[in-house]
């Protein structure tokens, strides 16, 4: 039950939050206007990925403030958080935050978990059956990249009502399952804590969204799962070193994978926002917003039911 407590106590911030900050958003102009890219017709309060962030860093200080992962968190969350704030104020005065700085700092904070000893040490041989160990360069250089991939990746696919709050609660309540069964518990409560901020957050931005995260909550998120995923457990084992984090975190990879492979044969910037991800895909194909989010969380689902399956079948 201990494991649990974060999670109840991220949820309850959150859902005690959102409200406030909504109506303060509102006051002060800090909304998401409609635009050409955007589906939706109303300006919508762009504060939801702050009271993500207290609901996640007050249950941290309170529960597992020294823990390694926890630490990497609080600091490299914060930097993300306040530059997600700033691009999304960018976006209330309809301009665009520049790319570069952001990318830059996206790189430097990619960095911090190796700062806690939090890194990609190997992969699992062809056969599954031992650890290739990486030399410490190459441990670095595969934990910077997983970091900044999977923290743009929660970012690309926040497009739909309720996706990216989703898609990261099943996410992290499945490495919060996975920990369990590891008989990692500082990590079990690390997770839980995203579980009980999103899902507190999920409940006013399901569709009709009442609040968005913005770039301030889906690069928080992003980073922290990115953490957690490569924590624990999951930097020592053989295959759970490949298969678990990418299972869990199937969804955003295999939409950033396709919308990628948009880009490249279409010849335009990898970087330049458009509406070739899998979400704007199947609302062309005539899915609406909840028949969308529904179809994406049941293949979230899916992997997530893999990642634990092998987490089973290697004990």
């Amino acid at each position: 039950m201990h494991m649990i407590f974060p999670l109840f106590v991220s949820f309850t911030i959150v859902f005690l939050i959102v409200p406030l900050l909504q109506k303060y958003a509102m006051h002060i102009g800090f909304v998401d206007r409609p635009s050409k890219r955007k589906i939706h017709n109303d300006p919508i309060p762009l504060m939801g990925g702050v009271a993500i962030y207290l609901g996640c860093m007050a249950s941290i200080l309170i529960f597992i403030r020294s823990y390694p992962a926890a630490q990497a968190i609080m600091l490299g969350g914060t930097i993300l958080m306040l530059t997600g704030l700033l691009d999304d104020w960018f976006k209330t005065k309809g301009k665009d935050f520049p790319v570069w700085p952001r990318l830059i700092i996206y790189g430097v904070v990619s960095t911090v978990p190796i700062w806690y000893g939090i890194e990609i040490t190997g992969m699992s041989n062809w056969k599954l059956d031992e650890m290739i160990i990486f030399p410490q360069w190459l441990a670095w250089l595969t934990t910077v990249i997983w970091v900044f991939a999977i923290t743009n990746m929660i970012n690309f696919i926040d497009g739909v009502d309720g996706l990216a709050s989703g898609i990261v609660t099943i996410s992290s309540f499945t490495l919060f399952i996975i920990a369990a069964l590891m008989n990692e518990p500082l990590l079990a409560m690390l997770a839980g804590v995203l579980v009980g901020s999103c899902l507190a957050f999920l409940t006013y931005n399901f569709y009709p969204a009442k609040i968005f995260m913005g770039d301030a909550g889906a690069v928080f998120l992003g980073y922290s799962i990115a953490v957690i995923g490569i924590d624990g457990a999951y930097k020592s084992a053989t295959i759970l070193s490949i298969f678990v984090p990418v299972l869990a975190l199937g969804v955003p990879i295999l939409d950033t994978v396709i919308v990628f492979m948009r880009r490249l044969l279409k010849g335009q910037g990898l970087h330049k926002a458009d509406k070739l991800h899998t979400h704007h895909s199947l609302m062309k194909w005539g899915l609406n917003q909840r028949q969308t989010v529904s179809f994406l969380y049941l293949i979230g689902i899916v992997f997530a039911l893999l990642s634990i399956i092998i987490v089973l079948l290697k004990r």
